[in-house]
């Protein structure tokens, strides 16, 4: 009897801080949505790699909306003890853990597939907004200077932009390297091809691939903690009557 009460406060305690970890994702999300710039302003290159991809408000508040759910259901099904609301927090996070398994196998298998698909919906969007779309010229500009980087693949993605087409250069980025991170002289075709800048996709698969030990006890842990969650949900559910 201990046990549960003991498990039950946990449970409780454990929820109460997803569901809390929720609500200020939903907020930061919020924001991101509504006042990208000053996101940007205010955590600089930490937050530009993520939002090169994403978009990192609609992100942060689908994860914080999951876990202000998951949080509430795990609180108020431990506190109340009732089965159907624990089955439901349950069945949320088997799906899941389920979903990340899922999610770790297409990455590791299907990394070129992976490119491929980005490159169709990110190199359009460069070819379009860059240079003329505030936030998204900014997010770009943090990236390539950032990493070390230039377009999505190379600077050739740049090629057919309006950018290029009506200022007749390339972004300085696509004309820097490691130890050269400023240019004085006009980024041109030939002066990018000859200094042949790495994408920033490759440069992010390079830096995880760096950091995979890091990446992957994090993956590991936050697995671990999905796999106790349910194991205690089942034992409260098993164990009320």
């Amino acid at each position: 009897m201990q046990c549960f009460k003991f498990i039950k406060v946990m449970m409780i305690l454990f929820n109460l801080l997803i569901f809390l970890c929720g609500a200020a994702l939903l907020a930061v999300g919020i924001w991101v949505s509504v006042d990208g710039t000053s996101f940007l302003k205010a955590f600089g290159s930490l937050s530009s790699s993520a939002m090169q991809f994403v978009n990192v408000g609609y992100f942060l508040i689908a994860a914080g909306a999951v876990l202000f759910i998951l949080g509430f259901l795990g609180c108020y099904g431990a506190h109340s003890e009732n089965k159907c609301v624990l089955m439901m927090f349950f069945s949320i996070l088997l799906i899941i853990f389920i979903a990340e398994i899922a999610g770790a196998v297409v990455a590791l298998v299907y990394t070129t597939m992976a490119e491929q698909f980005l490159t169709f919906l990110v190199v359009p969007a460069i070819e379009k907004d860059y240079g003329y779309q505030t936030e998204f010229t900014q997010v770009w500009n943090s990236t390539m200077e950032g990493l070390h980087c230039c377009g999505f693949n190379n600077y050739t993605d740049f090629n057919s932009s309006r950018f290029v087409k009506e200022n007749k250069v390339f972004p300085p980025f696509c004309c820097t390297n490691n130890t050269d991170s400023h240019t004085v002289e006009p980024c041109t075709e030939d002066k990018a091809k000859s200094m042949n800048v790495q994408g920033c996709f490759r440069q992010i698969l390079q830096k995880i691939r760096t950091n995979a030990v890091t990446v992957g006890g994090v993956a590991v842990g936050v697995a671990a903690l999905e796999l106790a969650a349910m194991v205690v949900s089942m034992y409260l559910y098993c164990n009320l009557k």
